[in-house]
């Protein structure tokens, strides 16, 4: 049953001048002052077992519509919120926001792989179950901790712009914090939740939107976060953009590409502890490997000579490959020519997971077996099945998981340089020195590696005082660290830890 609540509620899509000039929104972006028009949503209670306690919860799943101040439709979200029932006092209540990244892409991944009290089955390993799927309860929920509410940002999942609405000003950096931030202090607002503790947690690019979120609800509403969880981040995209000229983006992901080669057993020595391989590559990445880069065409026939034994040390690719390469691998390459001679290619974002190609003699793999093979139709089905039959959603629009609607996203407030926006997160947890930030990086995930989320941290400048504030959490998984159950079991009781820790007073 839908009920269509109305709702007098202003919602400010857009910022003022005193936002920070760091993450490039000023008062020129979105500047109309739109209404929360209605809530038209579906409510149902339901019982899971989780964390060894029944957990009785409220499910909200529907559309929170917005319009300008002169009653023209704007757009409207969908969201998915689990509230616990019999709470004493609702405000003791922590409530976090969750989002996924693209920039294009719905929630449906942390909805229903390890964060919702509902996700979908898979191996133990992370890969997809013979069709039709099958929806579980999920015992590593975060419901537990905290109330959720999963978020899909315009032109992903349900959400949209109203008829006629212009797309574009939903539909890049500065844009969709607005929007996502204004749907934040609506949600807030509108549920009594200004006095809970406020979490974000966001993946991949989700974790960029998170860091401008940081800055955006702090200086535009005054909305003070307690802690982010950063899943798979990136917030400086100059450690991710391979081009020729730029040798940074080779020296993040040596780590990660010395870890995938070692799972795989291509390295010329046995591994046998995984982490003390991983930080001796850290050491040679930053150390010796970045110098010799540094020299370009100045390296001598003895230096060429040290990079190709250590580099094939590392990584297992040949000599006479890597000499080729200029001792730079880049990530497309090193996807097909790890495992050529086995005619397996490696997942981008779980390079764990292989994958077969028509060409064994091509340059790059022509899908990405993490994503097309393992993920992308077990994932669909969970979320459409789900939201329909379970929680009583009513749409006729298709749920877009992953979309190319969202292009082109704009960079104008970076034109000519790099996304950078680890500085708003700095500068928010300088701010409100209460805030803390836990990153999650999987040893297997070539898409956010997670040296160079190392590399951007170690950059941000963070008084010393206040580096306490910042952790990091590693796991034997890749992007999607909890489609591996080890590794959501362990990520599950780190994450316990870092409420409680957090919440403490």
């Amino acid at each position: 049953m839908i009920q269509k609540i109305m709702i007098a509620c202003l919602l400010v899509l857009g910022s003022a001048g005193s936002l920070l000039h760091a993450q490039g929104i000023s008062a020129a972006a979105n500047p109309n002052q739109l209404i929360m028009k209605e809530l038209e949503v579906a409510e149902k209670n339901h019982n899971i077992q989780a964390g060894g306690k029944n957990l009785s919860y409220k499910t909200t799943a529907g559309f929170m519509h917005m319009s300008n101040e002169e009653g023209k439709d704007k757009a409207k979200f969908y969201f998915t919120s689990y509230t616990l029932n019999n709470v004493t006092n609702p405000v003791d209540r922590p409530i976090t926001f969750v989002f996924n990244g693209g920039p294009g892409s719905s929630s449906v991944w942390l909805h229903m792989g390890g964060l919702g009290p509902r996700m979908i089955e898979m191996t133990e390993d992370g890969e997809a179950l013979p069709p039709p799927y099958r929806v579980i309860d999920n015992p590593n929920t975060w419901l537990d901790k905290t109330d959720l509410v999963f978020i899909d940002p315009i032109e992903t999942g349900y959400s949209r712009p109203a008829i006629g609405e212009d797309k574009k000003q939903f539909l890049g950096y500065v844009e969709d914090i607005a929007s996502v931030g204004d749907f934040i202090r609506a949600y807030v607002s509108e549920f009594q939740r200004w006095n809970s503790p406020k979490f974000l947690s966001g993946e991949s690019y989700g974790t960029t939107r998170s860091a401008g979120l940081s800055g955006y609800l702090q200086d535009r509403y005054g909305m003070y976060l307690n802690g982010i969880i950063m899943i798979s981040a990136v917030t400086n995209f100059a450690t991710l953009n391979f081009t020729r000229g730029h040798d940074l983006p080779y020296i993040m992901y040596l780590p990660t590409y010395a870890a995938i080669a070692a799972y795989h057993n291509k390295l010329p020595q046995e591994i046998n502890d995984v982490e003390n391989f991983i930080e001796e590559v850290r050491g040679y990445a930053k150390g010796e490997y970045a110098s010799m880069l540094m020299k370009g065409d100045q390296l001598t026939e003895a230096d060429k000579q040290k990079l190709a034994d250590k580099l094939h040390q590392y990584t297992g690719l040949s000599k006479d490959y890597l000499d080729n390469t200029h001792y730079r691998i880049h990530i497309s390459r090193f996807v097909k020519e790890l495992l050529r001679d086995q005619k397996n290619t490696l997942g981008r974002l779980d390079g764990r997971i292989l994958g077969l190609d028509y060409d064994h003699a091509g340059e790059g793999f022509e899908f990405d077996p993490s994503y097309s093979k393992a993920i992308y139709g077990p994932y669909s089905m969970a979320i459409n099945d789900y939201l329909r039959r379970e929680l009583g959603v009513e749409t006729d629009l298709g749920y877009e998981i992953l979309t190319g609607r969202v292009r082109p996203w704009n960079y104008s407030n970076v034109q000519n340089q790099y996304l950078n926006n680890s500085e708003t997160l700095r500068n928010a947890i300088h701010k409100n020195p209460y805030l803390k930030v836990m990153f999650i990086n999987g040893y297997y995930d070539l898409a956010t590696p997670f040296f160079a989320t190392e590399y951007t941290v170690d950059h941000m400048m963070i008084a010393p005082e206040l580096r306490d504030n910042i952790s990091m959490k590693y796991y034997e998984s890749g992007h999607m660290v909890y489609i591996h159950k080890p590794s959501l079991e362990k990520m599950t009781v780190d994450v316990r830890e870092f409420y409680d820790v957090t919440l403490q007073k």
